[in-house]
């Protein structure tokens, strides 16, 4: 269709699951997509594959999002490269799981590095490109979780409850300057990161699904193509949920 026909979009955590998905959906619409990872080479065979499959630019970008440095160093490339940065979607995340009482403040301090900091980061270092373009779309991956609470994972609801908080405010505060500012709130979706909590886990969580199974990677991309497209133009400062009707 051609959605994203032109524009420069930037995905984090692309080397699996939502991000991997993302990528693909958006090479597929036309968009030059620069796709991160932490680990070298672990993109470069995807990034050739879909740069020929839809005759544009898929390239990737090594870096730990909590490495301000090297985000910052990431970004300017974008803009050396392109002149532009049109759309950012904070995906990189990572989950783990403790027990009030068992929380570690180590475990706090990667959960809040990764999955608020480094968001933070980014969307400061992509809103200064988009603000003298006078437009832009950033996506930040927030949770179910993080909006409706889940025993056992208080670290990680309270780190996707301020990236929720985080884009309310972003989009309020970018709107005058043309930025648009939107999450996504996944609910349980088909990746690696679900699948660890072990299979009985996995069927009660299926068991409080109304749509009675897994959402995929592919159905978040999707909602996530829209909120980066010109489709939702006058859309902002919302978080999408895509969880069939979960009960939390």
């Amino acid at each position: 269709m051609g959605l994203l026909d032109g524009k420069v979009c930037l995905v984090t955590g692309a080397s699996r699951g939502i991000g991997a998905a993302t990528v693909k959906r958006f090479a597929r619409e036309g968009a030059v997509v620069y796709a991160n990872a932490r680990t070298p080479k672990n993109l470069d065979d995807l990034c050739i594959e879909l740069s020929e499959k839809y005759n544009t630019t898929v390239k990737a970008l090594y870096f730990d999002v909590r490495d301000e440095t090297a985000a910052k160093k990431a970004v300017l490339q974008i803009r050396k490269e392109t002149g532009r940065l049109d759309v950012l979607v904070n995906n990189a995340g990572v989950m783990k799981d403790a027990l009030i009482g068992m929380i570690s403040k180590d475990l706090m301090q990667e959960m809040f590095d990764i999955n608020v900091f480094g968001v933070m980061n980014l969307l400061q270092l992509a809103s200064k490109i988009m603000m003298f373009q006078k437009s832009g779309s950033i996506i930040n991956l927030s949770s179910i979780v993080g909006l409706e609470g889940i025993p056992g994972k208080l670290v990680y609801s309270a780190a996707k409850g301020a990236v929720a908080a985080m884009t309310k405010t972003a989009a309020k505060e970018l709107a005058s300057q043309g930025i648009r500012v939107n999450a996504v709130a996944p609910g349980m979706i088909d990746t690696d990161m679900l699948k660890s909590v072990g299979d009985e886990k996995m069927k009660e969580q299926i068991a409080n699904i109304r749509m009675g199974r897994l959402g995929t990677p592919e159905e978040v991309a999707d909602a996530i193509l829209f909120l980066a497209s010109d489709l939702s133009g006058y859309i902002t400062g919302e978080i999408l949920g895509v969880n069939g009707s979960a009960m939390v």
